[in-house]
C-alpha cells in the first residue's frame, strides 16, 4: 500500500490543503493519505491549539484521509517517518510537500534521511522543482504534480484576512470559517 505523509501546522487547514489532499487520493497517487498537524515548536506567531487545528481537519476526514492525533508531539518530520515506518512496514510512504519546501529542504533536520522516501512535490509560487531537487542530488523516488491548478495563498495570509475581517469563503471550507467564528481563533487577542 502506498501511503501520503502531509506534515504540516495547518494552521488554518484551507481548500488548497485540501484540493491536494483530495487530488492525490482521487487520482490514486495514494491509497491512504495521514494528515498531521504539528505542534509548536519553533514558537510560530498566530499558531493556534493543536487541538483546535485538528478539530478543523477532522470535518475533512474520510476512509482514505486521515487525520494523526498521536504524532503531532514530535518536532521534526524525520522523526514522524521514523514512527510510521515502524507501524506500516510493509508499505511506501512518500512525503507530500508544496514546492517552496524543497527550496530550503537541506536545512531540515536529517534530510539527508528524509531524501530516501518517496516525495510527492505539488507545482507552488513558481519554483523550479527539479533544479532543486538535482541540487540535492535527488534523482528518482520522487512525483511532480504540477496540473493541479492552486490557491495561491497561504495560512499566513489568511490569518491576516481573519484578523482584517475580510471575506474568506475563497479561502476556507464553509466549516472552517464557522469554526474559527465560534471559537474567536486568530483575532490576535
Amino acid at each position: 500500500m502506498t501511503i501520503g505523509v502531509f506534515v504540516g501546522s495547518f494552521n488554518p487547514v484551507h481548500k488548497g490543503h485540501i484540493k491536494i489532499a483530495d487530488y492525490l487520493v482521487n487520482n490514486n497517487y495514494v491509497d491512504k493519505l495521514l494528515i498531521i498537524p504539528t505542534g509548536n515548536y519553533w514558537d510560530k506567531k498566530d499558531l493556534i491549539n493543536i487541538k483546535d487545528r485538528i478539530n478543523m481537519l477532522k470535518h475533512f476526514e474520510t476512509d482514505k484521509i486521515i487525520i494523526n492525533e498521536t504524532l503531532n508531539d514530535l518536532p521534526y518530520t524525520y522523526e514522524v517517518i521514523n514512527e510510521l515506518k515502524k507501524e506500516f512496514k510493509d508499505d511506501e510512504l512518500y512525503l507530500i510537500m508544496g514546492a517552496d519546501n524543497i527550496i530550503l529542504f537541506d536545512k531540515w533536520m536529517n534530510y539527508k534521511d528524509l531524501l530516501k522516501l518517496n516525495f510527492i512535490i505539488y507545482k507552488r509560487d513558481n519554483v523550479d522543482v527539479k533544479s532543486h531537487l538535482e541540487r540535492l542530488n535527488k534523482k528518482d523516488k520522487y512525483i511532480i504534480i504540477d496540473n493541479v491548478k492552486s490557491i495561491d495563498i497561504s495560512s499566513t495570509r489568511i490569518r491576516e484576512k481573519i484578523k482584517n475581517h475580510e471575506n474568506l469563503n475563497k479561502y476556507l471550507d464553509d466549516f472552517v470559517i464557522e469554526y474559527i467564528k465560534k471559537n474567536k481563533l486568530y483575532l490576535g487577542e
